[in-house]
């Protein structure tokens, strides 16, 4: 199995450090793309970091991953986590274990956002850390 952790970003978190800081914070996804690589080296990780606006992007990497033999995939699935079955169905079409990642606590927030279809299939959850949600979960593919 590949040691590549495939780190799936959705729409507008291009935008990180500049959009909502009191809610996202200050930290970029360039930022948070050091972090994980950082963090990855010493436990033997390849980061291969991505950001799409567009839901079919994610899909169309979800399904790479699982051709490429990735050993899991990280994904913030921004605005998409609460409205996409596309995204649930292509998580569930693959094995490679997904993590579900979020910078806030959505079940703090509106409550549209208490819903996750990204989390009904993804093997595990980490939010409300910031960007350390993201090191929590690259962590976390030691369980998997």
């Amino acid at each position: 199995m590949s040691q590549i952790i495939y780190v799936l970003n959705g729409p507008n978190l291009n935008l990180l450090g500049l959009r909502e800081p009191e809610i996202y914070g200050t930290t970029t996804l360039d930022d948070i793309a050091g972090m994980l690589e950082d963090h990855a080296r010493p436990l033997g990780y390849e980061i291969d970091m991505r950001q799409s606006n567009h839901e079919g992007h994610l899909i169309d990497w979800l399904h790479e991953a699982q051709a490429e033999g990735a050993r899991a995939v990280l994904l913030n699935a921004g605005g998409y986590t609460h409205t996409s079955v596309a995204l649930h169905d292509a998580i569930k079409s693959i094995t490679v274990p997904v993590i579900e990642v979020h910078l806030s606590n959505p079940k703090a927030r509106e409550p549209f956002r208490h819903h996750s279809y990204v989390g009904l299939a993804a093997a595990k959850t980490v939010e409300g850390h910031g960007a350390q949600s993201y090191l929590i979960a690259l962590d976390a593919v030691a369980e998997f």
